[in-house]
């Protein structure tokens, strides 16, 4: 397959605008609890939190990268124009949730564009099932486990210091809460920049600048997606920090703490797996997780119906839109 060696490179360039994009919507994710807490002001939130993205290539094997690159459609078929399809999809729900500060998963928004775009050129037939099955089934279970880890750490945090005032409690895990926040940013680094990775690496297979028996892409590649995700995350996605940290439920430090160290728990088994998974789900989860140990009411639940309904249309209007743009894209070049 021949491709222009400029649109190769535009079509990096577009790889590289939605992971910084990936960053921005997602930097939520990363900062609302440490923000909501009052442990950090917002730009040094930022600024925390695009330092572990970027710090995050150091200690992470490049396994979801190999699964979006090569596990998802079959790399034969991915040409320019459903490379193209599929940012666009997925770069346009991010743009939509991001205006309305709707959590939403920019991983499953960039797997429903590959999808989407794969299907309009060659039907199901070149669809990998067990990852598509596997990273739908995900969508599930990243928030289950997020809820699960949240709601344990919670219980097990208030048991062990039940004796302690509430002011003492208060100091530790502002303290604490810098570790967590940690090591989350580490984990959404980890799994979310792998993800851009992984297409830029089907782009280069097919445009035969890469071969698909090698183990891993240019480090180029690697080094250029972790560091626009870091950037993204340094610019903030304002919008959905606050219904993140403010709307669900109301946040103390040691809620803050167990809720991103219980997500944190969740990233670093996806990335180990080589699971694709949304780091919007997994938080959210947590958080709720976390709030509901205090009692039902604690939480808006009402607003999990919001949220749920736009992780069920992620990976449906994504593909839509990116089987549209793959019919332009033939068009355009």
């Amino acid at each position: 397959m021949q491709i222009a060696l400029w649109v190769v490179v535009m079509l990096v360039v577009l790889a590289l605008l939605f992971d910084f994009m990936n960053g921005f919507h997602d930097a939520a994710n990363s900062i609302a609890t440490v923000v909501s807490t009052g442990v950090l002001k917002p730009t040094q939130a930022v600024a925390f939190a695009a330092f572990f993205n970027v710090v995050a290539i150091f200690f992470f094997e490049l396994k979801v990268a190999a699964t979006v690159g090569k596990g998802i459609v079959e790399p034969d078929i991915v040409d320019q124009h459903v490379v193209f399809g599929a940012l666009v999809g997925a770069i346009f729900w991010n743009v939509v949730t991001w205006w309305y500060g709707i959590p939403s998963s920019s991983s499953h928004a960039l797997i429903g564009g590959i999808v989407g775009a794969a299907i309009a050129k060659a039907g199901v037939g070149p669809l990998i099932g067990s990852g598509v099955l596997r990273t739908v089934a995900f969508i599930f279970v990243s928030p289950m486990l997020g809820f699960v880890f949240g709601s344990l750490l919670m219980i097990g945090v208030s048991w062990l210091f039940r004796r302690r005032s509430p002011l003492k409690v208060d100091k530790l895990f502002r303290r604490a809460q810098l570790v967590s926040a940690g090591l989350y940013s580490l984990g959404h680094g980890g799994n979310d920049a792998q993800k851009t990775i992984g297409i830029i690496w089907l782009l280069l297979i097919a445009a035969g600048l890469s071969a698909a028996g090698d183990k891993s892409p240019p480090a180029w590649v690697i080094w250029s997606c972790y560091v626009a995700i870091g950037l993204g995350t340094l610019f903030g996605g304002w919008r959905i920090v606050k219904t993140m940290g403010q709307k669900i439920t109301k946040l103390k430090p040691v809620g803050g703490f167990c809720a991103e160290t219980g997500g944190a728990i969740t990233l670093f088994l996806a990335t180990g797996l080589g699971v694709p998974v949304s780091t919007t789900h997994t938080i959210t989860g947590a958080i709720y997780g976390v709030g509901s140990v205090r009692g039902a009411s604690a939480v808006r639940w009402g607003l999990a119906g919001n949220i749920l309904l736009a992780w069920i249309f992620t990976i449906p209007v994504t593909a839509f839109v990116a089987a549209v743009f793959y019919g332009v894209s033939r068009w355009l070049f």
